[in-house]
């Protein structure tokens, strides 16, 4: 059997708290919309973003209307990639400002440098854009944790409830299945990530976890076997 070479870490849940995504970054994102896509309407990658809400809702927008239809998604939180790299600008302006500060649990940091002290390689894998990710673990009370990772990655793998998501994060680290951990509170997520080959863990950090018994869990990252 091989031993572990590098974990794979959700964020919402499992790295840090899903109140402050859902009650400090999308409410954020979503009363800064509007002004942000005014205020950067000629940018390149606003002009992307833009495009690809049209696409996705296969008419045309305005850019009125593509705002309408962002904050839906919002709303219905849902995981698409024009959504999470728009939600990511806005953030970057917020934490640059100084309002957004990440939040990460309190054992997140002292364990990550744990594992990477050990030579494990960290990766993460969340829904939110690669550049939301680097937003919240480099702006966290606890410092700046980006250095510990090797990579990040988002949507543009796949979803990550579908099993070829976790093949092709395989393929890219060049590791056996039974070489990576895969850490999330989610148990459909896991389920995929096994189906795949990956070892795993659920974090069951509060009462709105639903235990899937059939994985290994943890109430925090001292309780990780790696």
């Amino acid at each position: 059997m091989s031993a572990i070479k590098a974990i794979v870490t959700d964020i919402e849940g499992t790295t840090s708290s899903i109140d402050f995504v859902h009650q400090t970054l999308f409410p954020y994102a979503k009363a800064h919309l509007r002004a942000f896509l005014s205020a950067h309407a000629q940018d390149e990658a606003v002009q992307q973003i833009l495009h690809d809400v049209a696409q996705i809702e296969a008419r045309e927008l305005t850019p009125d209307q593509a705002a309408t239809v962002l904050e839906q998604w919002i709303g219905e939180d849902r995981k698409l990639t024009p959504l999470k790299s728009l939600q990511g600008l806005i953030w970057a302006q917020g934490y640059a400002s100084g309002e957004l500060k990440g939040h990460v649990y309190p054992d997140t940091p002292k364990y990550l440098r744990q594992w990477h002290a050990q030579g494990l390689k960290l990766y993460v894998y969340s829904s939110g854009s690669v550049a939301a990710q680097k937003l919240i673990f480099g702006h966290t009370e606890h410092g700046d944790l980006t250095p510990l990772f090797s990579g990040y990655f988002d949507t543009r793998v796949g979803a990550k409830r579908e099993v070829a998501s976790y093949q092709r994060i395989l393929e890219s680290l060049a590791l056996l299945g039974e070489e990576v951990l895969f850490l999330s509170d989610i148990g459909e997520e896991l389920d995929a990530a096994r189906e795949a080959g990956l070892k795993t863990c659920q974090l069951l950090r509060d009462d709105r976890a639903i235990a899937f018994a059939h994985h290994p869990s943890a109430h925090d990252f001292a309780g990780v076997k790696v």
